[in-house]
């Protein structure tokens, strides 16, 4: 894979932290609190639409990436349960009854292989 490329890559995966911090954010501190209404067309689809531009781009690059370079430590299924995790959590960050606990296993999941990737696109 050529630098622009990995250059390319790099900045799909940082916009995914971002995304994956910014739904954290939202299920702890706005989707819990009193009051709290979801606006659908206002919030939620927009964000969910974002992020699947931002996975639909990311990850035929981090799959084309995985398997040039042979990494030791990031697989293609990761990166395939990564592209599906980020779509699930951009919609249910926003909803009531999404089961805590298992909300912030699935964004720690997200974090662990996009923290691996930028670190090796780092190291590379």
């Amino acid at each position: 894979m050529d630098d622009n490329l990995k250059r390319q890559l790099f900045q799909w995966n940082e916009q995914l932290i971002e995304v994956n911090q910014y739904a954290h954010e939202q299920f702890v501190d706005k989707t819990h609190s009193e009051g709290y209404e979801m606006d659908f067309y206002g919030t939620v689809k927009p964000f969910a639409d974002k992020v699947l531009v931002l996975v639909d781009n990311w990850r035929p690059l981090v799959r084309e990436w995985i398997k040039s370079e042979q990494l030791k430590y990031i697989y293609t299924k990761q990166a395939d349960d990564t592209y599906d995790n980020l779509t699930i959590v951009s919609v249910t960050c926003f909803q009531k009854d999404t089961r805590r606990r298992r909300f912030l296993e699935t964004i720690k999941s997200i974090d662990y292989v996009l923290q691996a990737i930028r670190e090796q696109l780092s190291d590379n």
